[in-house]
């Protein structure tokens, strides 16, 4: 886990989570956390794009690294907060809390620099949403992914024009109608989630600094040319996520979703 010196560290701990940003020697790495799994509540959500939105016009960063906090056994992300869900009470509330995945999927998508994803752990719905809109994603052997929003009455309806971009429709239809199953890094890593499984701990550390360090030295205008190239098709993505945001705020209220959520949260 590398050491964050104060002054390039930016955040607020507790309910909300932590982020933190340090650049060095061409990479940004951007690192958020939060006590329960490290979910993301909006806040936190809003800050890491808006983060990636300040590194991508920083013209000291060059390549970004994204990941998470806590122990490498932990997960990389549990998803939507579900404190947060739980407290959502109409739909213009609901949408705009599944919006903000939208405009963190926005802010990767238009952000001119490649963003290289260190996935350790479990990533769960919105979780899987995020290692999706990376450029190359690097993970652990025990990395494993769920879509679990049907089994609490809603769908990866945000998230899922991302993933499906990532990993082709069938693939995508599999993790999205079978909400109980989790695929191994092995499985993400045929379908084009994962570019790369490595080791643990320090394997993997070595990996993402490996690429990070020869990206820092690349053109930083064929990369992003290169990044324009890569989402073609995606201009579109600010009503279509938009307008998915508003169908999982209308669901997100009813007494099924209510039920099932309540029922996660008790675990």
């Amino acid at each position: 886990m590398p050491s964050f010196p104060p002054s390039a560290v930016s955040g607020s701990p507790g309910d909300a989570g932590d982020l933190m940003v340090r650049t060095l020697d061409g990479i940004a790495t951007i690192q958020f956390s939060h006590p329960k799994g490290n979910s993301l509540p909006g806040p936190l959500l809003r800050r890491m794009a808006e983060s990636i939105d300040a590194v991508g016009a920083d013209p000291r960063a060059r390549v970004i690294v994204l990941r998470s906090g806590g122990s490498p056994g932990g997960p990389f992300c549990a998803g939507a907060s579900f404190d947060e869900l739980r407290r959502i009470a109409d739909a213009a509330a609901g949408k705009e809390f599944f919006m903000g995945f939208g405009r963190l999927i926005l802010a990767m998508r238009r952000c001119p620099k490649f963003i290289i994803a260190r996935v350790h752990g479990k990533a769960v719905g919105g979780g899987v949403g995020v290692v999706a809109a990376s450029d190359y994603a690097i993970a652990s052997p025990g990395a494993m992914v769920r879509l679990s929003e049907l089994a609490v009455g809603i769908g990866p309806f945000v998230v899922g024009p991302v993933i499906q971009r990532k990993i082709g429709r069938g693939a995508f239809q599999a993790l999205a109608v079978d909400a109980a199953s989790w695929r191994d890094a092995a499985w993400a890593e045929r379908h084009g989630l994962f570019a790369q499984v490595t080791g643990e701990g320090d394997a993997l550390d070595a990996a993402v600094g490996s690429l990070a360090q020869s990206l820092a030295k690349s053109s930083p205008e064929a990369m992003a040319r290169m990044k324009e190239t890569f989402w073609q098709g995606t201009e579109s993505w600010e009503r279509l996520l938009d307008e998915r945001a508003a169908m999982s705020g209308e669901l997100v209220l009813s007494e099924y979703t209510r039920s099932a959520i309540a029922a996660f949260a008790a675990r």
